[in-house]
């Protein structure tokens, strides 16, 4: 199973949990010192990093994408400049999507594989149009790749956090999202990347509370 930005706050918690369910977990992220190292934004890294994990383990069960900025490295006063939507896109949502590409081919030729990626609740709410729109993409991209795999043995879905906390809070403010721990993203995630998890793909799950007082379908 390969994690990319496995070395990040979620990315870490979720090689820890497969791991720690016996699961052969790669992390992959720009510095790594256990793993492999790849720039998401480089079809030809992506392309080199799927090619050592077949390599040296002949197969690509899972990959999970949770390779992105933090939402507090963008910048709030340029919320909708174009320049920092358009990066802001390609570090997340197009990371994701040269991703899945690259690992796609294996897992269908295999009839079986997990993809999960991971977005953020920001995609539903406005108020920010790079938080919101990076996010958006990658759900949307990941349920498209999922319609068009449907009925092959591979599922792709997202995982969408609120705020990420060390010690989440109980309480949902109204218009936000319920805060969650990296250990409470990375139990629903080992459960999507598990056989248990065949029937789900296509899905866009929340971590938290959805949004308080907001509908979305």
């Amino acid at each position: 199973m390969l994690v990319v930005g496995g070395t990040g706050l979620v990315g870490r918690a979720v090689v820890e949990r497969l791991r720690d369910e016996g699961a052969v977990a790669i992390a992959a992220s720009r510095h790594v010192e256990d793993g492999i190292v790849v720039d998401a934004q480089s079809a030809e890294s992506v392309a080199a990093a799927v090619g050592s994990v077949m390599a040296g383990h002949g197969r690509l069960d899972a990959l999970v994408v949770a390779a992105a900025p933090s939402a507090r490295t963008l910048d709030a006063s340029r919320h909708a400049d174009p320049e920092q939507v358009l990066g802001a896109i390609d570090a997340k949502a197009m990371s994701f999507l040269r991703l899945a590409n690259a690992a796609l081919p294996i897992m269908t030729g295999a009839g079986y594989g997990r993809i999960v990626g991971i977005s953020g609740q920001n995609a539903f709410l406005t108020g920010n149009v790079t938080g919101s729109v990076r996010n958006a993409a990658l759900i949307i991209a990941a349920k498209n790749l999922a319609d068009g795999v449907a009925g092959s043995g591979v599922t792709i879905n997202t995982v969408s956090p609120g705020m990420v906390s060390a010690t989440p809070v109980a309480e949902v403010e109204a218009g936000r999202g319920g805060e969650s721990s990296p250990s409470q993203i990375a139990a629903l995630v080992a459960f999507l990347v598990s056989p248990l998890a065949g029937a789900i793909s296509g899905e866009s799950i929340a971590v938290g509370h959805r949004v308080r007082g907001v509908t979305s379908f």
